[in-house]
């Protein structure tokens, strides 16, 4: 019964649009068919599925990396949906076969030439499923770092700490070693203080490990703890081993940067100095006056 008021409703509208139309009567009413059916696809995604998907992503208590990915999902397949409903409401049913037949035979051809696309789409998912990273995450890779903005099928988008925006084909993240300092709850962070030869090597590791103690940006437990791991040309290395807590690039860069200023202030307090570089010339020879290597005085 439908199906009949449909076809008399088109058959309806092209009778009236026929004296202005002419031959054109026909493409004119298919086209409008396809085009008000995409456009209730579109419409129908927006206003109906998209908020349901919204609700069912919090009710599943799915963050911003799970979300985006399988919302741009179901905005293709109900778009693909809507598209092949349209051409076939609009009788392009002859069009279809005939596109069809067309993809078949390009698809080796296709499948070659896209082959990075396919690369990075497959990187894509697997960045999905194994959560590396995940946005907002401060992540470093071949010399590069910075903040997860966006994580597509295709390419990740990622903003440095001088505000540039990279955009990393997927790929190149699943392929190399990426670091992800703020994957778990903690970040151990590490500093060489070099101190004097002369100096007191117990008082400067107390002093170090005091004022990490002191320190409200670093945590308890673990302890902090200092470890002698260099004897350089002009410096005993003392190595600081503290952890700070749910940690950003940030909180990182303050923490360290705090701590290491405290510690230096309470060395000169304390008399401890830090050594600049320093060479020491020896000869195994007597010394000889330069004015009696040749030539005259």
């Amino acid at each position: 019964m439908g199906a009949h008021a449909g076809a008399f409703g088109t058959v309806a509208v092209a009778g009236t649009l026929e004296p202005y139309l002419g031959p054109l009567t026909g493409f004119a009413v298919d086209a409008a068919i396809f085009l008000v059916i995409v456009v209730a696809a579109y419409l129908l995604h927006k206003t109906v599925i998209a908020p349901l998907m919204g609700r069912l992503f919090d009710r599943q208590g799915l963050d911003e990396h799970a979300r985006q990915p399988l919302q741009k999902i179901v905005a293709f397949l109900v778009l693909f949906a809507g598209v092949t409903v349209a051409f076939g409401a609009a009788g392009y049913q002859g069009f279809l076969r005939s596109l069809a037949t067309i993809a078949a035979a390009a698809t080796l051809a296709i499948g070659f030439a896209l082959q990075d696309v396919i690369k990075n789409f497959v990187a894509g998912v697997f960045i999905y499923t194994d959560k590396p990273f995940r946005i907002g995450d401060w992540i470093e890779w071949q010399g590069n770092s910075g903040v997860v903005e966006e994580i597509s099928l295709r390419v990740t988008r990622v903003r440095t700490f001088d505000n540039e925006l990279l955009t990393v084909p997927n790929h190149v993240l699943t392929s190399d070693v990426v670091k992800n300092p703020v994957a778990k709850g903690t970040l151990r962070l590490k500093f060489v203080f070099g101190i004097d030869y002369e100096d007191d090597v117990e008082k400067a590791s107390e002093i170090i490990v005091e004022e990490a103690e002191k320190s409200d940006a670093i945590l308890d437990d673990p302890a902090p703890s200092v470890r002698l791991t260099e004897l350089a040309d002009s410096y005993v290395g003392l190595q600081s081993r503290i952890w700070i807590d749910d940690p950003s690039r940030a909180d990182f860069v303050k923490a360290r940067a705090d701590y290491v200023k405290a510690v230096k202030a309470r060395f000169d307090e304390e008399g401890i100095s830090i050594p600049f570089p320093q060479r020491t010339v020896s000869g195994r020879n007597e010394w000889t006056d330069p004015s009696s290597f040749g030539g005259e005085p």
